[in-house]
């Protein structure tokens, strides 16, 4: 072993081994500190407090879940209240981007051969045209058939009194002379308030006519440079980290939102189809327009179709009696039955998997918020919000 004497102050010395211990010290022992203290409701431990987190971790569960769910409810009340106070701008832009999703695609078509501006142009011009002239054939229809319509509703009037008096209502002609009196009488009593209602309606009127055109205008450059708008929207509004997980989500909001808009067009069209042939083979006063109505009655899910072929079985009624109403009615059952077990699953499969029970309350939250706009918006508002959780939800590829 080697020792080294090292000379110090005074004469002394020390020797120390090659190790570095110094002969003649205590011997090593190890030294246990006590464990750094943590500043944090951690180190507060109470018998209590682990006696409650034991017995009912549920609330804590609970709890945490609440405030969540508490600050997700008033986000989602802010957005509805400004919706509210901007709601034709609203209207406007949820009409822009259903007019996207259906002209987008023929866009697109269109611009391989021409360019993008020219293909934009004749796609918005020329689905305009083609609105315009239903339009017009509609109200050509209706007023060639105009003197006819009067002496059949007259008639038709005339025979549902007779139906009213015979089993099972048996009226009298009193009653109904009373009841008509009565429609006259409140019309006369409530002139001012029914010209209030229109003047009203005119002013809607103006404001549709408003949002038509700010629709128009938006879609415009929605079909001709959405995808760049978009792209400018995420990397200016979001963190560079969360961009590729919110572009993927806006990407598949998007998808459910056009695929919803076509399939709901494809459907609306396959039951005006049908209704139009049945009304024309039944020869049903005012089939046009009543097809039509069908059409645009379908976007309100569950209701609208059956409502629009309500009006179309009391306009047989009054047209050409009740043997034709019935098979209006009966009608309404069939294509009822083939909407929803036929048409609706396999259209929608591919753009939306929503349950008839959250689309039936969907429907009708949406008409109590804000009447048939929100009836109309509600499902694919669900929908787009449903695809977003699930593109959230998902690992990326």
């Amino acid at each position: 072993m080697v020792w080294d004497v090292v000379a110090g102050t005074g004469g002394r010395g020390r020797e120390r081994r090659a190790g570095g211990v110094v002969l003649g010290s205590r011997p090593a022992h190890s030294v246990r500190l006590p464990p750094p203290a943590r500043h944090g409701p951690e180190t507060v431990t109470s018998p209590v407090g682990s006696v409650a987190e034991r017995t009912v971790p549920w609330l804590r569960v609970a709890a945490a879940y609440a405030w969540r769910l508490l600050l997700v409810s008033v986000i989602v009340y802010g957005v509805f209240t400004v919706l509210g106070r901007f709601q034709l701008i609203a209207g406007a832009l949820f009409l822009a981007f259903v007019v996207t999703s259906v002209l987008r695609p023929l866009a697109d078509l269109l611009n391989r051969v021409f360019p993008r501006s020219l293909s934009v142009a004749v796609a918005v011009v020329g689905s305009l045209l083609v609105l315009l002239a239903l339009l017009a054939l509609v109200g050509n229809a209706v007023a060639g058939e105009s003197t006819n319509l009067v002496g059949e509703f007259r008639g038709g009037i005339d025979r549902i009194e007779l139906w009213l008096r015979r089993p099972p209502f048996r009226l009298s002609p009193g009653k109904l002379t009373d009841l008509q009196g009565q429609v006259t009488h409140y019309i006369d009593t409530h002139r001012a308030n029914l010209l209030s209602s229109a003047i009203s309606g005119l002013g809607r009127l103006v404001e549709l006519v408003t949002g038509a055109a700010l629709a128009l205008f938006a879609s415009v450059f929605f079909i001709h440079s959405g995808e760049r708008m978009w792209g400018w929207a995420r990397d200016q509004l979001l963190p560079r980290g969360a961009r590729p997980v919110w572009d993927r989500a806006g990407r598949a909001a998007w998808r459910t939102f056009a695929g919803y808009t076509r399939g709901i067009i494809i459907v609306a069209a396959t039951n005006a189809v049908l209704v139009g042939v049945a009304l024309l083979v039944l020869r049903v006063p005012l089939a046009l327009p009543l097809t039509l109505l069908e059409f645009f009655a379908t976007f309100v899910p569950l209701v609208g179709s059956p409502v629009a072929l309500g009006v179309a079985t009391v306009v047989a009624l009054a047209g050409r009696g009740p043997l034709t109403a019935a098979a209006v009615l009966v009608l309404i059952v069939v294509i009822g039955q083939l909407e929803g077990h036929v048409l609706h699953p396999l259209v929608m499969s591919w753009a939306v998997s929503l349950h008839p029970l959250v689309v039936a309350v969907s429907v009708i939250a949406g008409s109590i918020v804000a009447g048939v706009i929100g009836a109309i918006v509600a499902v694919p508002f669900i929908s787009v919000i449903w695809a977003v959780l699930r593109a959230l939800r998902t690992a990326p590829p």
